[in-house]
């Protein structure tokens, strides 16, 4: 899948399976503290075996090696003195921990790591959980599965729209919705009234909306309305809306309630296969992109509206213990007066710029799709860029943009890695 080779080449190579140590169990370099302890599992249990520093515990199970801070463990604890389950949420006083806290004992058996701390206290975890939970198995992970696409991929894909009933009354149609968004980063629901008023509906349904500048609701038409090209019957580049703001607005609706006239195709472009396509050919690039913080600004003094709005941060935002991507901000419309990095970094950030821009206006990236009116579309602005051609006659669109917090928040209740 194109999600899973995005995923490798940004995380590196994983570890073989099996046991990672030798087979007298012992380490070359030299022993800080304890000496080496081995512990051997049972035949179907994953190799396990732990050794003792100064400061943490290494901990090799599977094909997975933790290094787990004395400090982090005793944080982490899951004992109801210190962790409550009911509510989720951790009691213990982090401040209380002496950072220099040291395990009295130390046991593992096939399924659990049992700490005994210098004041009695009993830590257990379970392996798994360790596995899942620590710095080197979060680095192993995807935060967020996706499938990226150009529009052959997607076409091929045949994802199917989902039908309004289905998706306000059902959750498995929800479900359903939310899954082809979160892989592919947008989404259709097809016999929507052509309303305000139901759209607005249909958004609630998976989030609160997230009042802007632009209000909650809003009416979209070639009046010039507001200080913005959109607003206009010119076509509109791809790009990413509200870079502007500090944190640019996740999920973006359109639903076309009237076109007379002709042209006004949406544009869609997977920003996350672009980036892929740059990270591949040129990693500089990609890791220049992710660095450098720009400026992106919104001034607008049209009518009674005046806003002058700046956002700053990279074209590229990854997590940086997996370098998953996350966010692409790309607008250059709306891009500021280039100010943040020395002159000897200019260039080449140009270059880099220019490399990502060439991948998003390949012909064969491109996704045009005719919105009418009953069919919504659901984006995702932090990955999928939008466009459009030029148009004639007269065109209204509503829509508005969701909390991106709540559209995850609902996806996992459903189920759904998000």
């Amino acid at each position: 899948m194109w999600c899973q080779r995005l995923a490798w080449l940004l995380r590196g190579r994983r570890g073989s399976t099996g046991c990672l140590w030798p087979r007298q169990c012992r380490d070359p370099r030299p022993v800080l503290a304890a000496p080496v302890r081995c512990h051997s599992t049972a035949p179907a249990s994953p190799c396990c075996a732990w050794q003792l520093h100064q400061d943490h515990l290494e901990l090799r199970y599977g094909s997975t090696v933790m290094h787990l801070d004395f400090v982090w463990l005793r944080d982490h604890c899951r004992s109801a003195s210190c962790y409550n389950a009911k509510t989720n949420q951790r009691s213990l006083d982090t401040a209380s921990v002496d950072l220099d806290i040291r395990p009295q004992a130390v046991r593992v058996d096939e399924t659990t790591l049992f700490l005994t701390w210098p004041d009695g206290h009993v830590t257990r975890y379970g392996l798994e959980w360790l596995a899942r939970n620590s710095y080197e198995g979060q680095k192993q992970q995807v935060m967020h599965p996706r499938i990226l696409w150009n529009a052959e991929i997607y076409r091929q894909a045949q994802i199917p729209s989902i039908d309004c009933r289905s998706f306000l009354e059902t959750d498995e149609g929800l479900k359903e919705f939310l899954q082809n968004f979160l892989l592919y980063g947008i989404a259709f629901v097809e016999n929507v009234t052509p309303t305000k008023e139901d759209t607005k509906i249909l958004a609630e349904r998976i989030s609160i909306i997230r009042e802007t500048i632009y209000g909650r609701m809003w009416y979209f038409t070639s009046d010039f309305s507001r200080g913005d090209t959109a607003y206009t019957k010119l076509a509109l580049d791809r790009h990413t809306d509200t870079t502007y703001f500090q944190e640019p607005c996740g999920i973006q609706v359109f639903h076309c309630l009237k076109h007379e006239g002709t042209g006004g195709r949406t544009l869609l472009v997977d920003g996350f296969h672009a980036a892929e396509q740059v990270l591949r050919q040129a990693p500089e690039h990609f890791e220049l992109l992710a660095k450098v913080p720009l400026k992106h600004e919104y001034v607008e003094n049209v009518g009674g509206c005046h806003n002058h709005m700046i956002g700053v941060g990279p074209v590229l935002n990854v997590y940086p213990w997996n370098n998953e991507l996350y966010l692409i901000r790309y607008n250059n419309y709306d891009r500021a007066v280039f100010n943040t990095v020395p002159h000897d970094m200019v260039r080449r950030w140009y270059h880099a710029h220019r490399a990502l821009t060439t991948e998003l206006r390949r012909p064969d990236n491109e996704l045009w799709v005719k919105l009418k009116p009953g069919k919504a579309l659901f984006v995702d602005n932090w990955r999928v860029l939008h466009g459009r051609e030029a148009f004639t006659g007269y065109r209204q669109l509503c829509g508005c943009y969701l909390t991106r917090d709540d559209v995850l928040n609902t996806a996992r209740l459903l189920g759904l890695q998000a």
